[in-house]
């Protein structure tokens, strides 16, 4: 089933691999939440994850995701 483009928090768990979607999908909604919201930033702010998503979006929102959780989720 395709995410909703508009649902920060789904986005952010798809672009997760399966155990930590998991783990974070068990987590409270508002650190869900908060976890999204530094995720999006992420993808905003880094220059190099921008080269990245022009050659394959998916893997820069998974690389995206990798790095909020190793500086921000303690996965």
């Amino acid at each position: 089933m395709p995410t909703d483009p508009t649902d920060p928090v789904g986005r952010f768990l798809a672009a997760l691999d399966p155990d930590h979607r998991e783990a974070v999908g068990t987590r409270p909604v508002q650190e869900q939440e908060r976890l999204a919201a530094a995720w999006e930033r992420e993808l905003e702010t880094d220059d190099g994850l921008d080269t990245l998503d022009e050659l394959s979006p998916p893997a820069a929102e998974a690389e995206a995701a990798r790095r909020v959780l190793a500086r921000e989720g303690g996965a």
